[in-house]
């Protein structure tokens, strides 16, 4: 049995981060966003700007509000021995989220956040990641004062829809399309953690 936690991620985190952002996105927008800009998205070569990316949210953020959570799972010793793991009970990223302040010219960055990223790896699913990520990322936004959250959803997108939902949020009439060879519609998703 494996022991699950979130932590803040670590530089040496990226790598894991970034696989996990590529495997969650090709398995969630499949569906979603037509199949060039997924593959720009989550092809080989965009490894190295997000690792980029991701090593610069975890390493300098833009601010003392932005944060990078980890979803862990740590592995039973005597099961990472058998599974021929060379560390017994070593940490595998399996999910992350980060949040900032809004950005949305009609929300107040002082007591509005933005949930950026909520992504668990698809071979790590219904294990409780997404609702420790979140739950983790709430605690964080209320000791930095905020007093609602949002986050931008793809229309299409319901698991992630449903998931929101089931934690309380509910869209608040603000969409967004983005043109990817063809209209993609976003939806604002919005709740108070005050």
């Amino acid at each position: 049995m494996a022991d699950v936690g979130v932590r803040a991620a670590r530089r040496e985190d990226v790598p894991a981060v970034t696989g996990t952002q590529i495997r969650a996105w090709k398995a969630a927008y499949r569906d979603v966003l037509p199949e060039g800009p997924l593959e720009q998205m989550t092809g080989p070569a965009s490894q190295e700007i997000w690792n980029r990316q991701w090593e610069e949210a975890v390493v300098s953020p833009p601010s003392p509000r932005h944060r990078v959570l980890v979803a862990v799972e740590t592995d039973d010793p005597l099961t990472s021995l058998a599974e021929g793991h060379a560390e017994p009970g070593g940490q595998r990223v399996v999910g992350l989220a980060s949040h900032g302040p809004a950005e949305d010219p009609d929300l107040d960055p002082a007591t509005t956040a933005e949930l950026l990223t909520l992504l668990v790896d698809p071979d790590h699913t219904r294990r409780g990641h997404g609702s420790r990520l979140l739950n983790a990322t709430v605690d964080h936004l209320r000791e930095d004062g905020f007093t609602t959250v949002v986050t931008w959803v793809f229309a299409e997108d319901k698991a992630m829809l449903d998931f929101l939902s089931s934690a309380g949020w509910g869209p608040d009439e603000a969409e967004r399309i983005l043109e990817m060879d063809r209209a993609v519609r976003m939806i604002r998703m919005t709740t108070d953690i005050g």
